[in-house]
């Protein structure tokens, strides 16, 4: 259930016996051949499964994170770090004043990374509060299914590409991972990374994407559980 398919009442009648509810983190970034929205179309799919199975709330997800290293591309649209530190903290402190006290932070974009921070200092301060994060792409999970099938991870590359991720054909070749001289600016970045895809294969058997799938699910099921 997606809080927009609810109105107040409903939400308060959640809160009389739940308290969990997920918040998608994600970003309006190049991801070569793939969406724009890529990082929020893989968590937030993740987040609407695990509800069908749960019941647990999923809030409207934040679509834009810290993507500075992109603007050289056409349609990445970024936050300053400062920006999404505060939005982030903002959300949190709205869900919990209204009860939420269990949160699952799905992650879709590397960029989000400094909000953890954030969250450890929301957590020390606000009592009764349980926080947990998934960045899926760097999950135990992820890492054996990709060593699996010899199959190297990286941005915009088959790891991303699910059937819901692709709004254009995929090359059928495999890309030589670019050099990169360490950290880049926006132009810089286009120059090293041309299409945008960080190297490896394009696409994977279907197969392979739906075993992908399922087994992130089930991390994010058993993060649900709050241990």
């Amino acid at each position: 259930m997606r809080f927009e398919e609810l109105n107040w009442f409903d939400v308060e009648n959640y809160l009389q016996t739940e308290d969990r509810l997920m918040l998608v983190l994600g970003a309006c970034e190049q991801h070569g051949y793939l969406s724009l929205l890529t990082d929020v179309r893989i968590p937030l799919a993740l987040a609407d499964a695990a509800s069908a199975q749960t019941g647990v709330l999923v809030a409207p997800s934040l679509n834009f994170g810290s993507s500075s290293y992109f603007m050289g591309y056409p349609g990445t649209l970024s936050l300053r770090v400062s920006t999404l530190l505060n939005l982030v903290e903002d959300l949190v402190r709205s869900a919990y004043r209204h009860g939420f006290r269990r949160l699952l932070i799905l992650n879709g974009h590397g960029g989000n990374d400094p909000a953890r921070g954030r969250l450890y200092e929301i957590a020390d301060e606000l009592a009764g509060l349980r926080l947990a994060w998934y960045a899926w792409w760097t999950s135990h999970s992820a890492e054996s299914l990709a060593q699996k099938y010899d199959l190297r991870p990286s941005h915009a590359n088959w790891m991303e590409a699910f059937p819901f991720t692709r709004v254009a054909e995929l090359p059928e070749v495999k890309k030589p991972p670019p050099h990169v001289p360490g950290l880049l600016g926006a132009e810089e970045a286009r120059r090293v990374y041309g299409d945008g895809m960080f190297g490896g294969a394009y696409q994977a058997d279907p197969q392979i994407m739906t075993e992908l799938f399922e087994t992130l699910l089930k991390d994010v099921l058993y993060l649900l559980k709050f241990e």
